[in-house]
């Protein structure tokens, strides 16, 4: 038996506690206690989330086998009792886990330090100005690196979740308990928080325009003129205004917009991996692939076989 604590503080966000429900359809699964769950705080006694409900918890004691410590809506400075016992548990626990801005707990009992780590993307530029030694990934769903794991925010719980499952048991179990959960089996760890054009939210209509062209005619080559041009702006306007609007060149936003266009070929599942990468513009396979490292991880066929796995499990649904 594994046995699981979830450290709550006041403000803590309540999505981060859909994390037991998995871990509670993990034990109906196999009809045994295969986790004992202990949700507890600083002291014990009723904690609040944002919203105001309240939660009884147990105060902290026994270092569990897993420590999963749940985010607040607005991180804060945290209590030095409680920065040194999640700093014990990075030895004590066999695995340590960060839900959503629970990253930045971790970061201050020192267990991020040199690691990769991701948490809400909404936070992550503040995570990585307070602790520089972060690894800060902020596109991931979630990461593991050793034994300490982060997610991102909200429903990233459950994904996080459904890897630690999947960690202990195996895939077949987690999947049963996405199913029951009524989500796809986890999404991979490498997958993006949000859609890149949300990400980009350029303030004009010219670039605004620009980002449209080039979703709408990924298979061209997409030159700094060809988007400048979809613009009514010269090359040179446009590379600034772009950059200032964006913060990224129009080479790396055109190859988030491509990955994202080839992520949702893959879906689909009915295109070879050839296609794929000629229709979104990456012109070959191992172009492609080298893209799918930078920003995800792993590569295309990981994906793919993930998607499979997804679909074996909605045809035994």
């Amino acid at each position: 038996m594994h046995s699981v604590g979830f450290i709550l503080e006041d403000g803590f966000q309540v999505m981060g506690m859909a994390a037991l429900s998995a871990f509670e359809l993990a034990n109906e699964t196999l009809g045994r206690v295969a986790y004992r769950l202990t949700v507890m705080s600083e002291a014990g006694g009723t904690v609040r989330t944002s919203l105001g409900m309240r939660v009884e918890t147990e105060p902290l004691g026994d270092f569990p086998d897993t420590l999963m410590v749940v985010g607040e809506l607005v991180p804060r400075a945290i209590a030095p009792g409680l920065r040194a016992y999640i700093a014990e548990a990075g030895r004590q626990s066999r695995r340590v886990a960060g839900v959503c801005t629970g990253a930045f707990l971790l970061a201050e009992a020192g267990l991020l330090d040199g690691r990769t780590a991701t948490t809400h993307w909404a936070h992550a530029h503040a995570l990585q100005q307070r602790f520089p030694l972060v690894k800060m990934d902020e596109d991931r769903i979630f990461v593991q690196d050793g034994s300490i794991w982060t997610s991102a925010g909200m429903s990233a719980a459950i994904d996080l979740t459904l890897a630690l499952i999947e960690d202990d048991h195996g895939a077949e179990l987690a999947r049963s308990v996405a199913r029951k959960l009524v989500v796809y089996h986890r999404r991979p760890g490498g997958q993006s928080q949000f859609s890149a054009l949300l990400e980009l939210e350029p303030r004009s209509d010219r670039v605004r325009r620009a980002l449209v062209h080039a979703r709408e005619n990924l298979r061209n080559p997409l030159s700094v003129e060809e988007l400048a041009n979809a613009a009514s702006l010269s090359p040179r306007q446009f590379s600034r205004i772009f950059r200032e609007e964006t913060g990224q060149s129009p080479a790396k936003a055109v190859e988030r917009l491509r990955l994202e266009a080839a992520k949702a070929m893959m879906e689909e599942g009915r295109h070879s991996l050839d296609i794929v990468a000629r229709d979104t513009g990456f012109t070959d396979r191992d172009r492609m692939r080298r893209a799918f490292l930078r920003f995800f991880g792993q590569p295309p066929q990981s994906l793919r076989r993930s998607l499979r796995l997804m679909e074996g499990e909605d045809t035994a649904a």
